[in-house]
């Protein structure tokens, strides 16, 4: 068991890298640069925010979710972004403790919660995470012992494959578009770091999450109403869940 300081440490570095996922989850849409300006600037006025404005949570209480220039209404995704990234980072370190594989999955998680709340802004998911994360995966396989390079292959393969039949039975049915590309691309990326068992346990658990929210809206606003909603939140958080839960939910099943 970890002391107070190694987890409180672990936990105020999540929440700063989870600043820095704000920034991302801002301008990676609009192609902007992650690094030009190097500061964080406010969304209404431009204005740069100040390093004490720029405390992970504690300047959004400070400030009560308000720019020191403008006074504009800062958005409370914020601080809950940070505090997410936090959070993930200190689950982390208690199931896998300080190792490669906890720095791999943190990367990994980190990039699903970018690409989740880019996707639930704009409806894409960027190919600047996907693209590039799919052979990153790959190489990492060799860095998760429970993850051998096959299994990430046959990930890849499985994940990408299986979204693109979709995809393509579905245009051939309905003659028009009912799944992206990017969303394609993002279950191959998936499938890298968790291999084709957490694929198959990733695609039931968003379809199953997906449904649910699906079935609320329409009876919500209506069942003959025709809307899209975007599937990379759920594909995302059905591969968080079988990061940190898969093994057990697997093992309780088949017993």
């Amino acid at each position: 068991m970890f002391n107070i300081l190694i987890v409180s440490i672990i936990f105020i570095f999540g929440m700063c890298i989870g600043s820095f996922l704000n920034v991302c989850i801002y301008r990676l849409p609009t192609s902007k640069s992650i690094s030009n300006p190097p500061r964080s600037i406010c969304p209404s006025c431009n204005s740069p925010i100040r390093f004490y404005d720029n405390i992970p949570v504690l300047s959004y209480i400070w400030l009560k979710g308000r720019c020191r220039n403008c006074d504009a209404s800062i958005s409370f995704r914020y601080p809950m972004v940070e505090l997410m990234t936090g959070i993930v980072a200190m689950g982390l370190l208690f199931k896998f403790g300080l190792s490669l594989e906890s720095l791999v999955y943190f990367v990994f998680v980190s990039s699903l919660l970018v690409i989740t709340f880019i996707d639930l802004d704009h409806q894409i998911i960027p190919d600047i995470i996907t693209l590039p994360g799919i052979p990153m995966g790959l190489v990492a396989s060799f860095a998760l012992p429970t993850i051998t390079f096959k299994a990430s292959v046959l990930g890849l393969l499985i994940g990408g494959g299986s979204l693109w039949f979709v995809a393509w039975a579905y245009n051939l049915i309905a003659h028009r578009d009912g799944m992206g590309g990017g969303d394609i691309k993002l279950l191959a990326m998936i499938g890298t770091i968790i291999g084709w068992q957490g694929v198959i346990f990733t695609v039931f658990a968003s379809s199953v999450m997906g449904s649910c929210v699906g079935i609320t809206i329409m009876l919500i606003k209506g069942k003959n109403m025709k809307f899209a909603i975007p599937f990379g939140p759920f594909l995302s958080l059905g591969a968080i869940a079988y990061v940190f839960f898969g093994s057990q939910i697997i093992a309780w099943y088949f017993s």
